[in-house]
């Protein structure tokens, strides 16, 4: 099967959708399948051996909004219709990932010639707007999802969502679409690392007392972009509370448009926090030295950065927030906070590392929990969607066409020209 992928930004390492998108891409050209990508990027810092080559436009550059773009590294891509056609020809199917101007471009060429065509919903509203410090202002994020819904995802029959909570929030707002939910799914060299960490826990367990030492650092860490609606600005402050504050170091690995707020609100601290950017066998090995994670965000469609830390074996301590999916990875509510409360994730933080016993048992419970989530289950599930969009379209293009209202219109005029 020929498989494009549509995407503006794709060969970023700091932006879960264009994570996925990559993985995804491997392991679809792994089981045989052709897939390319129409992007604006060409690969920097990793090899271009996820695609069987890519159709490229020119990057679009947003008067004022463009240096907030970079730094979140993401661009949108120049909507050139040539090259949105010629990939579109290529392929026996088109999936779009975003909600944006070549995607658009994608589905009205591929409904006009008849071509299968899929859409993601990776992106909340709410993700956009926090950049803008109009997060949480309703009527302005329903604008985008009214938005998406019309140019997007009402124009698919498939639509991929990472998540059940994403499913429910498009379907209350009348997108029409068959929803898939479909997770994202982790690489299995967390969860192999995962397996080698509970081995050598039980070595350390039958040569020492297993107890931690009165002076031993902790060390907390959190994965995501350095940006407003991730709030590790939360971390921070709730370590100030904690009765460990001495003796925490954290850890967060991204980057983004807040870290010199952060590294100015970290110095308050005796450990002050460790800002990395790293690929994927460094991260790990950093989860696997790290004693709790941490996932403050206030909106997420689904965090596969929270799903990579428990499936290594780490407790997830998770905001609580109504407008994220990560709560439905905590196995009880000691792994839950309210959100944007410092003062409680302390509290939670406290009682984790308060137990070295329960943490150690519920670290190999999410651990176990983290094999559900594998990407190969997940890309089997996504080919079952593109099966059934290829099969929906040919049943479609074999029913009779219906006549155009316009061509409806002109017989009706016939038809009273003819009486006279």
């Amino acid at each position: 099967m020929k498989i494009l992928f549509v995407i503006d930004s794709f060969y970023t390492t700091n932006n879960g959708t264009s994570i996925s998108a990559q993985r995804f891409a491997g392991e679809l050209r792994k089981r045989g399948h052709e897939v390319k990508v129409l992007c604006w990027d060409t690969p920097e810092y990793i090899e271009n051996n996820l695609t069987d080559g890519d159709f490229t436009t020119k990057k679009f550059h947003i008067p004022v909004f463009q240096p907030l773009c970079d730094k979140h590294d993401f661009s949108f891509a120049y909507n050139n219709k040539n090259i949105v056609h010629d990939a579109c020809d290529w392929a026996d199917i088109v999936h779009v990932f975003v909600p944006f101007g070549i995607e658009k471009e994608a589905i009205d060429y591929c409904n006009q010639i008849g071509k299968p065509v899929t859409a993601a919903f990776h992106i909340q509203p709410e993700n956009m707007t926090s950049s803008v410090s109009m997060g949480k202002v309703e009527w302005f994020n329903e604008l985008f999802y009214r938005s998406f819904r019309y140019n997007i995802y009402n124009r698919v029959r498939h639509v991929h969502v990472p998540s059940l909570f994403m499913g429910k929030m498009i379907a209350e707002r009348g997108y029409t679409a068959k929803i898939h939910v479909i997770s994202n799914g982790i690489q299995d060299a967390f969860m192999e690392a995962g397996k080698r960490k509970v081995e050598s826990l039980k070595l350390k367990v039958e040569s020492s007392s297993g107890v931690e030492s009165s002076e031993k650092v902790f060390k907390i860490m959190m994965i995501g972009r350095l940006s407003q609606e991730k709030r590790q600005d939360v971390i921070i402050n709730a370590v100030k509370y904690s009765k460990y504050a001495d003796r925490i170091q954290l850890v967060f690995a991204g980057r983004g448009p807040e870290y010199d707020k952060y590294v100015e609100l970290g110095k308050e601290l005796k450990h002050q926090p460790k800002f990395i950017y790293v690929g994927r066998d460094e991260l790990i090995e950093e989860l696997l030295t790290t004693d709790l994670y941490v996932h403050a965000s206030d909106m997420e469609s689904e965090a596969i950065s929270c799903i990579e830390a428990f499936a290594t074996g780490l407790v997830p301590v998770i905001a609580n927030s109504e407008v994220s999916a990560t709560p439905q990875f905590a196995l009880d509510g000691r792994s839950l906070f309210m959100p944007g409360n410092p003062k409680d994730l302390a509290r939670a933080i406290d009682y984790w590392l308060d137990h070295p016993e329960e943490r150690s048992h519920m670290e190999e419970q999410y651990r176990l929990a983290g094999r559900k989530y594998s990407l190969a289950a997940s890309v089997t599930a996504f080919e079952e969607m593109l099966n059934e969009e290829i099969q929906d379209n040919e049943e479609v293009a074999c029913m009779p066409v219906a006549p155009h209202r316009h061509e409806r219109f002109s017989r009706r005029i016939r038809r009273v020209a003819a009486l006279w």
